[in-house]
């Protein structure tokens, strides 16, 4: 088994993305006509896994699916990537393989119809050590659609997460919203993240989860206060790098006194990457074709970032970058063209969203468009 640069494990599903030419209000025995449907590979693994492969990095994928129709799908999908993808996949026999209908009407965030399936089995045991070799980032996903990672405090997700920095691997983790009804939903998930974030170095969620698993008000007022004071909870219990995804808002990074583990590992300048707090604005998408699976998509930006030994400003402005181009296809990774393509568009001029979120008077942009907070 050849050795990765990135190995990206977790959730895995097929997504159905009907195309909506406008908004998606269904009434109880109403109808809306779509156009043909999308059938991109969806979740976590495949989302950010596939993102990292089409900015030239090279990744293993570690998923489960099941034998029926979805999976071969799955597995087909990525062999037309590249036949090497589907090659740490795990098939489980008589499980049905997650899925998602995708309600993603042109200009509004996506909601979700969502089968768990396949990926409720998924345990550490599916990621071998052969898997690990070698790797210098380990990116897990999703771990709330996922019951046996949560299951008992997420004792499965901590012994994952420490294999993984025991093999040598910088190690990321990535959330995605509970549902409330489900056993994620009853999940002391403030709890958990405290016994999980001393093994992760990069932990990026997204505001609106940490809302619901933190501070337990899904419509308090976000602003440079509230994620100052959520990424110091967050640091406090072990990540050293806190990277907070704002939606069409960008990205908000801030680090700790302890990230010169990290920096060692990936060869960063240990000093530059040292207690540093960034807001990267969106860039403009050229048009808004669904927001699925942007959020994975600057998570693989920064990822690649970090493996280009980027600073800290440099690496958020990169990882927004790849956010941005996500949105231009109504899949995840179709938009997303090799990194020097991405480069070469920031250097042209490409210009920002305007950014509504309050962070204080007396912050400014740099030349590039991200504000450096902590220089302020």
């Amino acid at each position: 088994m050849a050795a990765a640069e990135v190995v990206v494990a977790g959730h895995v599903c097929l997504d159905v993305i009907p195309r909506l030419d406008g908004p998606a209000d269904l009434a109880p025995g109403g109808l809306i006509t779509v156009g043909p449907a999308e059938l991109p590979t969806g979740g976590s693994v495949l989302n950010t896994g596939l993102a990292l492969h089409r900015l030239g990095v090279g990744v293993r994928l570690v998923g489960r699916v099941g034998d029926d129709l979805f999976g071969t799908g799955v597995l087909d999908a990525l062999r037309e990537h590249d036949p090497a993808l589907a090659a740490g996949m795990v098939v489980a026999p008589g499980e049905a393989t997650s899925y998602s209908i995708v309600i993603s009407p042109p200009g509004v965030d996506r909601s979700f119809l969502h089968c768990t399936g396949a990926n409720d089995g998924f345990t550490n045991d599916d990621v071998r050590d052969e898997a690990l070799a070698g790797a210098r980032v380990f990116h897990f996903g999703y771990p709330p659609l996922m019951r046996a990672m949560i299951a008992e405090g997420g004792g499965e997700l901590q012994r994952l997460f420490a294999r993984a920095r025991g093999a040598g691997a910088t190690t990321s983790l990535d959330l995605c919203m509970p549902d409330p009804g489900s056993e994620a939903g009853r999940v002391d998930w403030e709890a958990l993240l405290a016994a999980t974030l001393p093994h992760v170095d990069v932990f990026a969620p997204s505001v609106g989860e940490l809302l619901v698993m933190l501070e337990r008000d899904a419509g308090a007022t976000v602003d440079r206060a509230l994620l100052t004071r959520v990424a110091e909870r967050l640091l406090a219990m072990g990540a050293p790098i806190v990277a907070i995804k704002l939606g069409d808002q960008g990205l908000y990074l801030r680090t700790s006194a302890g990230v010169g583990r990290v920096a060692g590992r990936l060869g960063l300048d240990a000093d530059a990457w040292r207690e540093r707090e960034v807001v990267s604005p969106c860039f403009a998408p050229a048009r808004v074709a669904g927001t699925t699976g942007s959020g994975d998509a600057t998570i693989a930006g920064l990822l690649a970032a970090l493996l280009r030994a980027e600073d800290p400003v440099t690496a958020a402005t990169s990882a927004t970058a790849v956010g941005a181009c996500s949105v231009e296809a109504p899949d995840a990774t179709g938009g997303i063209p090799p990194w020097p393509q991405v480069a070469e568009r920031m250097r042209a001029g490409w210009p920002r969203l305007p950014l509504t979120l309050d962070l204080g008077g007396g912050a400014q942009a740099d030349a590039s468009g991200t504000f450096v907070l902590d220089r302020g």
